[in-house]
């Protein structure tokens, strides 16, 4: 019965410290993603349609950040101006700028 015992203590400290170790370990390393492209996939119609020649609008808003892409390839949100307000958002600068 005792050994059960320490085999739960031990499975249960063992736990807690990869937890905080995990923990510590992912604000270490965490990867910082500029604002701007979360406010251009809001912009975007989120059809996720292609037809910028991305897979989806996360990557299309991505692409756009730090590739530099072209900002009016959204063909589904042309009347919705969204190259418009790309431009804008695109206009504010990141973080590092």
């Amino acid at each position: 019965m005792m050994q059960l015992l320490y085999g739960i203590v031990l499975l249960t400290v063992m736990g807690f410290v990869a937890g905080v170790g995990l923990g510590i370990a992912a604000k270490k390393f965490e990867v910082k993603e500029d604002p701007r492209v979360a406010e251009i996939a809001k912009v975007l119609p989120g059809a996720n349609c292609g037809l910028c020649g991305y897979p989806g609008c996360e990557a299309y808003a991505k692409a756009i950040v730090y590739k530099g892409e072209a900002m009016g390839k959204c063909v589904p949100g042309k009347k919705m101006g969204v190259e418009a307000k790309i431009r804008e958002i695109m206009a504010k600068g990141g973080p590092t700028s």
